[in-house]
């Protein structure tokens, strides 16, 4: 078992900016690797995302079918146990009763000067891909997050895409969560394949207007190359977490949650930031006996990103250096582990997600809380929010002048037309409409 240090940054300012970099901030190696995947599928279709099943997902089922079919919905009720059914429901509830807080009006307007009215229309996006992960673990809680919202959206068609197993099945969980949600057009592919096979479309699987839903670089490379023939969404790559502790945090639970993100995969991110010793050395002390209480293949994650490049304890000389880190860093998700977590909120400026205090780990977060974990990565929670019932709709502005409203609005927009050299924009409200107008209104 690998032994973890803590980084004294006490007398280093400004904090070195090689700790700001994620996993997906150089995907070179991939683009061009993905950028041959990408065209094969747009070139070959089902056949090509066949061929890539089996050199990428080890699938040498001979029934293999890209199309979960009906059945195969049904029998996932049956090999799950009923308290993973029951608890799939629960997280369900809680994430469809968060997001109908956000279900924006379909339709307003407002009186902006007098018999001048102007608002939004929302109309949900017709198509959109949801991608649920599976290289490093089963993911029913992200079909959760990512279909969801788009049926509070109204979305019309919903389409899941996910790698399979070696046997050419996918992941019974993921299987409930979709029949629990409605889900029926669930498909058997993942990586960039599967970027692009809803991108382009293909004999089976149906094109999309956009794609949802966290994954590997592969997936973040295909989201890259294709953006202008699909809507990427969200920047969502490997996982990543800060935890802010002052000294009045336990160093015990701080060194439990940082377990968390690190077990998804050895290109996360994951770091305690904390301006006490003692809570530093008491994390550091901790962490091998949570890893012993792990398997193997997670702890081996959680090690080498925590013992890593990416990862770490980082002992700064004061808790406004440790905030300040934390917005330079942006993370996807921050913990807050302080004696008044909610006095700390207002001075975070870039987070994913801040969860408050030692009863909110980012487990909660991940599963049960209502608040979707599907998080901008790779320091994009600087400009990016968390995926939301907005990502899955669009906006229409309009507008709607009436008679007596309009003159007043006519002189001055001609006047600023004239100014900028738009004949055409101006005419359309001169002296050259009101007499259509009044034309129109004696006939």
């Amino acid at each position: 078992m690998r032994e973890i240090t803590v980084t004294d940054l006490r007398h280093v300012h400004p904090l070195p900016p090689e700790r700001l970099l994620r996993a997906e901030a150089d995907l070179s190696s991939y683009l061009e690797k993905a950028r041959r995947i990408v065209q094969a599928v747009k070139e070959r279709g089902d056949a090509s995302l066949l061929e890539f099943a089996k050199e990428f997902d080890k699938v040498f089922n001979p029934t293999f079918s890209l199309r979960v079919e009906p059945a195969e919905l049904d029998a996932a009720l049956n090999s799950v146990s009923s308290e993973v059914v029951d608890s799939i429901r629960y997280a369900a509830e809680s994430i469809r009763r968060f997001h109908e807080f956000q279900r924006p009006e379909a339709f307003s307007l407002k009186e902006i000067r007098p018999g001048a009215f102007a608002g939004d229309r929302f109309i949900p996006i017709d198509a959109v891909a949801c991608y649920v992960p599976r290289g490093k673990g089963s993911f029913p809680s992200v079909l959760l997050m990512t279909t969801i919202p788009a049926r509070v959206a109204g979305v019309p068609r919903i389409v899941v895409i996910t790698p399979p197993g070696p046997d050419g099945t996918v992941d019974p969980g993921t299987l409930v969560a979709a029949r629990i949600v409605g889900i029926e057009d669930v498909y058997k592919c993942g990586g960039a394949q599967g970027v692009a096979a809803v991108a382009f479309g293909t004999e089976t699987v149906p094109r999309c207007d956009k794609i949802v839903g966290p994954g590997s670089s592969w997936v973040v490379a295909a989201k890259r190359l294709l953006r202008d023939v699909i809507d990427p969404g969200l920047s969502a790559g490997p996982s990543e977490c800060l935890i802010l502790a002052d000294d009045t945090a336990d160093g015990r639970i701080a060194a439990l949650d940082l377990t968390i993100e690190s077990e998804h995969g050895p290109d996360s991110s994951a770091y305690l930031v904390t301006h006490s010793l003692e809570v530093a050395q008491a994390a550091a002390q901790a962490l091998p006996r949570f890893w012993s209480e792990m398997g193997a293949q997670r702890a081996e994650f959680s090690q080498t990103v925590l013992c890593g490049p990416r990862g770490g304890i980082l002992l700064v000389r004061d808790l406004a250096t440790a905030i300040a880190f934390v917005n330079d860093y942006a993370p996807e998700h921050l913990e807050i582990l302080t004696v008044d977590p909610m006095a700390i909120l207002g001075r975070i400026r870039h987070a994913g997600e801040v969860l408050l205090g030692s009863y909110t780990p980012v487990t909660l977060g991940n599963f049960v809380l209502g608040p979707n974990a599907v998080l901008p990565t790779g320091r994009s929670a600087r400009t990016s929010s968390a995926l939301s019932v907005h990502d899955f709709v669009k906006r229409s502005s309009v507008g709607y002048v009436t008679a007596a409203g309009y003159a007043e609005l006519a002189h001055h927009a001609e006047v600023l037309a004239r100014y900028e050299g738009f004949e055409g924009h101006a005419n359309a409200v001169s002296d050259l409409r009101t007499a259509l107008l009044s034309t129109r209104t004696s006939q």
